[in-house]
């Protein structure tokens, strides 16, 4: 293998966001229908550094076979200004017994089950357009009625 297909992660920031509790919207075809309100928050990182925004969205479906499918939908902005579109697509599972003591509320190690995302920003031009022009991958850690997501850019 070449050094050009090799990839490395470089941290970009976290994200620490307070959540409203699940609403469950019922059965779909593919499982139970979730929605998980975003209240706030705020993110950091090297380069990077803000609020996350009220009003942000993360749709779940619970499938038969124990994964949850995440896509989220919310806005990041800037201590400068800068308001930053993200659409966050993943998976969260583990043993039947850590996510169900996810799901009372109680605190669990992230290093029990999986949860794994593939961000895509809407960045404005200038400072932040790196983020339009990467592949990012994150990794969560859900608690009671908050999140804590680290983003990572592929290199």
């Amino acid at each position: 293998m070449s050094s050009s297909e090799n990839l490395n992660l470089a941290f970009a920031f976290t994200v620490v966001g307070a959540l409203a509790p699940t609403v469950e919207l019922g059965p779909g075809p593919r499982g139970i229908r979730r929605m998980v309100p975003i209240l706030s928050g705020s993110f950091e990182g090297p380069d990077i550094r803000g609020t996350l925004l009220p009003g942000g969205i993360d749709w779940q479906i619970a499938r038969p076979d124990g994964i949850t499918e995440i896509e989220a939908h919310y806005s990041l902005q800037t201590d400068d200004g800068a308001l930053i579109r993200v659409i966050n697509r993943g998976f969260r599972h583990g043993p039947p017994e850590v996510m169900q003591r996810l799901a009372n509320g109680e605190a669990v190690n992230p290093a029990e089950y999986y949860f794994r995302a593939a961000p895509s920003f809407e960045a404005p031009a200038g400072r932040y357009d790196w983020l339009n022009r990467h592949l990012f991958i994150s990794t969560g850690e859900r608690l009671s009625n908050a999140v804590t997501l680290r983003f990572y850019q592929v290199l």
